[in-house]
């Protein structure tokens, strides 16, 4: 799950001269390969030299790109793969036996999804595409025979993993102790971060979830999110217009956490 505050694919290897490897492309971008992607330092290599890199690009498969709706997996499907956010964003959820969804996390680029399903080989969660998307996916019988063979790669995946727990255990608190003000003014800054991370505008940004997403998110009501957002925008702190947020003053939504 990731907290506010993370197909088959295609397999297309470059025909080069005889004893000469080179990284595999994107089959949709050619110039696409671990190596020279723009998320190589918040995705999986970051911990990897060059020729690692390499063996890395040698298991990821590229997807042809989801719409908006799209299922990454559903709940219940057979673990195979885990997958790094491309471009584009994700939502994850679960389905109660009373059929009722509530969704557990959102993801953006450079992050991992599918995490779930290792302890249990089958997806605890759905995950569907909020907007066109693409994803690096990852077998994970590969990835974890290559993790023996690369110590660097081994000890990042498992960072990733206790990024996870670490989550987890912050998403509980945020639900168990913090007004809904609180909830949602941790939800703004932690996107704000999470955009950072990629380079884009930390101040400004869309929220391709809808507002009942992050009620069920962040254990609120569709009318209590309406109401905090209009609450926070006549103070001055935000801007709404439509999806768009922009936030005027860090200071003042930091604030409302510590207070």
């Amino acid at each position: 799950m990731t907290m506010p505050g993370q197909p088959t694919g295609i397999r297309v290897a470059n025909q080069e001269s005889v004893g000469v490897r080179s990284p595999r492309p994107c089959p949709h971008n050619p110039s696409i390969s671990c190596a020279s992607c723009r998320l190589s330092e918040l995705c999986l290599p970051i911990a990897l030299n060059k020729s690692e890199i390499h063996q890395l690009d040698e298991i990821v498969q590229r997807n042809r790109p989801l719409k908006k709706g799209d299922h990454l997996y559903r709940q219940n499907d057979p673990f195979r793969s885990v997958f790094a956010v491309r471009s584009g964003s994700f939502k994850s959820y679960v389905l109660g036996q009373d059929g009722q969804g509530r969704v557990t996390g959102f993801f953006m680029p450079g992050e991992i999804v599918g995490m779930d399903g290792i302890a249990s080989k089958a997806y605890s969660n759905s995950t569907v595409a909020l907007e066109h998307a693409s994803v690096c996916e990852i077998p994970f019988s590969q990835l974890e025979k290559l993790s023996h063979q690369l110590p660097n790669l081994q000890h990042h995946f498992f960072a990733i993993m206790g990024n996870e727990i670490a989550k987890d255990q912050q998403i509980h608190t945020l639900l168990s102790s913090y007004s809904a003000e609180e909830r949602i003014a941790s939800f703004l800054l932690s996107l704000s971060s999470r955009y950072a991370r990629v380079s884009l505008a930390p101040d400004k940004f869309l929220l391709h979830m809808t507002r009942g997403d992050i009620g069920e998110y962040l254990g609120l009501t569709l009318e209590t999110v309406s109401r905090i957002f209009t609450g926070l925008q006549k103070k001055g702190i935000i801007l709404v217009k439509n999806k768009e947020i922009e936030i005027l003053e860090f200071d003042r939504l930091k604030a409302i956490i510590s207070s």
